[in-house]
Formats: C-alpha cells, structure tokens, sequence
C-alpha cells in the first residue's frame, strides 16, 4: 500500500534541496529495502521506527525491512498557476495523485537567494498557493457541475450525491476556504474521496530555516506554527542546509554532528514522522527468523485489511490473527514467551489492528 506525499512551494524556498536530501538519505538506507527512484522527482524513504530494530534482534532476524512513504518533488508554483502559468497544469496534475502536502516555506533571510516575491513572509507564502488551490477546485467544480445537469434531469442518485457535495465545497471555496472544511457524513465519505478536490489533502508545513535555528526556530517559523495550530494542522521545523550535509555522511558521523547541532534527529525523520502521523497511518510487525517487517495501515484498520496488504490471499482466506503487543513482546523476550506467559491472543475478523502490534495471521488457500 503506498501513501504519496507531494512536497510543494514557491521557487527557491529549498524544495528541491529538502527532497534531494531525502533521495540521497535513501539511497544510503538501500542495504535494508531496494531503493527505488520510479520518476527522477519520486523517491521512497524509510519511515524511521526504533521498534524494528528491538524486534529484530530478539528475535534474531536475519532480514530489517522499514515501511515506507513515497515523496514527489512537485514543480514550483507561482501566481496564476491554477490559470496555467509557470508550470501550473503540470504541478496541479501532481497534487491530485499525492494523499497529503508538504508545504515548504522560507523562513530563512539569505540576500543571495532571491524570493520570488521579494520579501521573507512565509504566511503570505501559503496564502498564495492555497489560493491557487482553491481557484483551481472551483473551476473544476463548475465544469463537473455543469457536467452532471443531464443526469440530474434524470434523477441519477450518484449525480445528485456527487453534485451535492460539490456544491457544499463550492460555497466554503467562494467563501475563501480550503474545502477540507467542509463536513462530510461518513456515508458520503468515498464519494468526497473520489472528487480529488485539492483543497482536501491535508497539509503540513515545512518550516525552512537557516542552519543555526534548526533546534530553535524564529520568528518567522513560530508565525507559521501559530498559523498551523488555527487551521487544525501541523508543522516541521528543518534546515534543509543541515539535512544536505547529513545526507553526506555516515551513520556515525551524522550522529556527531546532530549533537553538535543541538539536534536529537535529524530534520527528514521528524518530516517523515510528521506525515506519516498527518496522513492517520499506524505500524504492525511481523517477526520471524528470516525477517523483522513493519506495515503501514491506515489507523482503524481490521484484522483481514492488515492482512492483505501483505498479500490479497490472506485477506480473502483469512481465520485469525495471533496478536502480541510490542511491549510484551519485547518485557517477555519473544513469541514463545509471551505464548506461555499468556500474551499471545487469537483475534478474529473484526479486530482493529493496534499501532505496535506484533501479528502472524492464519489463513485458507
């Protein structure tokens, strides 16, 4: 199952710095997964889990194999983008493939790096590209509207769904809102889903400051986090200066020089953190001899759905799931211990699956 995170931004705020740190980092983790660059601006990063390797070595695995998340370089925007300026059809078009965004804004002042707008005002940033968004989602609203009039004529019940929706995104957009405000019952959520409306991703922002505000922030970040906290989402601070020379560098060696920094982990593993924990995806294991595997599932996920994402024959034919906790796995020293300490339990189909869970699962061929 992959989970796509678009990262976005003005021209020259260090987009492409960020995520160039991010290939590169991942290119260097390639001993554990095959790394796998599918576009030149697509790359798959580990999602940084300390509990795979604790696992791993109680259960001496001869294999470690991260879930992952898939980030895309997406083309800068500029003013007029939902009109097709710069390189907007094309940027808009990658938006809609991505599950959630990346915002990168500048929050550094460096006079030989020119801001396309000419000044350093990371609010106003995303007030540019939001508005792009939200001119791009109701031009398609009203082109999708005046689509379905024939079938309304009808009395089509997935026209009338459909239109009802876009109408209800249509009158929060005229009014100079992101259309993930408007509220959605949960039997129209997969239709609200299907419309890939932009203004729906969710978002976090990326606060890109100079190299001696990594651990601290300023100003500048701290208006974007109070900006974040009112709107109900979420930010990152990171200094993509600092994360292009750990790319660089061993494990050893960027461990040292975090410390020096101030910096408990690197930049990329909170951003990867923060997008895994923005998009409601959790993480079970399964533990063996030959390999300790983490699994991303979307949180709220049953037995049989985590099962198929290992493979479509194990949700189909599926009997039971032997579920540990990580932490008794761990407190116990393994499967056959928490078995006979009792901790071991057979959990049926509408098991919801638990972050940390240690799963085997039973099934029919």
């Amino acid at each position: 199952m992959g989970f796509k995170m678009g990262i976005v931004g003005l021209p020259n705020v260090g987009k492409s710095t960020l995520f160039n740190a991010l290939t590169r980092t991942a290119a260097a983790q390639a001993a554990n997964f095959p790394f796998c660059t599918i576009e030149p601006n697509v790359g798959e990063v580990n999602v940084p889990d300390a509990r795979l390797e604790t696992l791993a070595e109680i259960a001496n695995s001869k294999q470690i194999i991260p879930t992952r998340m898939t980030f895309v370089d997406i083309a800068g925007l500029v003013k007029g983008a939902s009109k097709g300026e710069g390189l907007g059809n094309q940027f808009l078009a990658n938006i809609r493939e991505v599950d959630a965004i990346a915002h990168v804004l500048r929050c550094f002042e460096d006079g030989d790096v020119t801001h396309v707008e000419g000044r350093v005002d990371p609010v106003a940033d995303t007030e540019v590209i939001e508005t792009e968004l939200m001119l791009a989602d109701l031009e398609s609203i009203e082109k999708r509207r005046a689509g379905l009039v024939r079938k309304l004529k009808g009395n089509d019940k997935d026209a009338q769904q459909q239109d009802r929706l876009l109408a209800a995104a249509q009158e929060v957009l005229e009014s100079g809102q992101p259309a993930r405000l408007v509220e959605v019952d949960h039997e129209d959520a997969k239709a609200w889903k299907m419309l890939q409306l932009l203004t729906t991703k969710p978002v976090l922002y990326v606060c890109n400051v100079g190299e001696a505000e990594a651990a601290t922030g300023n100003a500048h970040s701290a208006a974007v986090a109070e900006m974040a906290a009112a709107q109900g989402n979420s930010h990152v601070i990171i200094s993509a200066q600092i994360e292009e020379e750990i790319s660089q560098l061993d494990a050893e060696e960027a461990e040292m020089f975090l410390e020096e920094m101030g910096l408990e982990e690197a930049g990329l593993d909170r951003l990867i953190k923060a997008g895994y924990a923005l998009l409601h995806l959790e993480t079970y294991f399964t533990v063996g001899p030959k390999e300790a595997r983490a699994w991303t599932v979307p949180v709220g996920t049953t037995a049989p759905k985590a099962a198929g994402v290992i493979h479509g024959d194990f949700e189909k034919g599926f009997i039971r799931a032997e579920t540990i906790a990580y932490e008794d796995f761990v407190a116990l020293g393994g499967e056959q211990a928490a078995k006979e300490a009792g901790k071991m339990r057979a959990e049926g189909k509408g098991y919801v699956v638990k972050d940390g869970d240690v799963l085997h699962f039973l099934f029919n061929t």
